[in-house]
């Protein structure tokens, strides 16, 4: 196994805030792991309270995660991965489930919270064949985030953006659709998009325990509509079945039906 590569930034020198509750942490604590703080806990078992639901769009969105990525290396045959606002690592993490197919495949994590950095180098590990690199940057600098991924990818053959509950993050929707724009207008035809997002409209008791974590001031995230949701494809070919509830894209044979989650997500190639 390899190390992987930093790529340090402004938040690497940042020091870890354990008073306020944080996204990444809180979604770890939901996904079972064990990255958090008291205040993390405190404040995911409060959004628990008034909406349970939330573990199972935390669980199922990484299962969506890894059936996309399942596709895109077994089916699509794509080698190369741009993962922004990884958040801390966990389970089946991109290259886990990429190298598993593929040992050559190269992939590039991109964040800029320090907790996140210092587990990035202690978990990250490559299959020795291919490549994994960390970037220390923000999705706000899609510049930065592709200057620094040039030097692990290969921006001449396809690259899979992986977008993953990073979105909702962007308070402003139309920079949230430019930030998409520029990142897919730098790679090449062949290439995919990977989406996936809280979704408004869907569930009321999401919408009103988001609404009131989002008024908690903690940082912000924004439930977006279907087709706000669908518009960051706009310009790509949808894989079917298009954007749906994240438990219904390509579900495991012999998996239960799921009913409607407040999570819906896709994948599109760049034509």
């Amino acid at each position: 196994m390899s190390d992987p590569v930093t790529t340090p930034g402004t938040a690497a020198h940042q020091k870890i805030d354990t008073s306020v509750p944080h996204s990444a942490r809180i979604w770890n604590y939901w996904l079972g792991g064990k990255d958090n703080y008291p205040v993390d806990e405190e404040a995911g078992d409060a959004y628990t309270a008034v909406f349970p639901g939330i573990v199972t769009v935390a669980r199922s969105s990484r299962a969506f995660l890894r059936r996309n990525i399942t596709y895109l290396v077994a089916e699509a045959g794509v080698r190369q991965f741009l993962d922004v606002g990884t958040g801390l690592p966990t389970a089946d993490n991109t290259h886990e489930v990429a190298q598993r197919i593929a040992p050559e495949a190269r992939i590039v994590y991109v964040d800029n919270d320090p907790m996140v950095l210092a587990h990035a180098r202690a978990l990250l590990y490559s299959a020795p064949e291919g490549a994994t690199a960390y970037i220390d940057s923000d999705v706000l600098d899609p510049d930065s985030v592709l200057t620094a991924a040039a030097r692990t990818l290969d921006f001449d053959r396809p690259v899979a953006l992986i977008l993953s509950n990073i979105l909702g993050h962007i308070a402003d929707y139309d920079q949230a659709r430019s930030v998409v724009t520029r990142l897919m207008g730098a790679l090449p035809s062949g290439s995919y998009l990977s989406v996936n997002d809280g979704s408004r409209g869907i569930d009321p008791e999401f919408d009103r325990a988001q609404d009131a974590y989002n008024e908690s001031g903690a940082a912000p995230y924004i439930l977006r509509t279907v087709d706000q949701i669908t518009a960051f494809f706009d310009g790509l070919e949808l894989v079917d079945p298009g954007v749906v509830p994240v438990t219904q894209w390509r579900p495991e044979a012999g998996s239960a039906p799921a009913g409607p989650i407040g999570e819906h997500g896709g994948l599109a190639r760049k034509p």
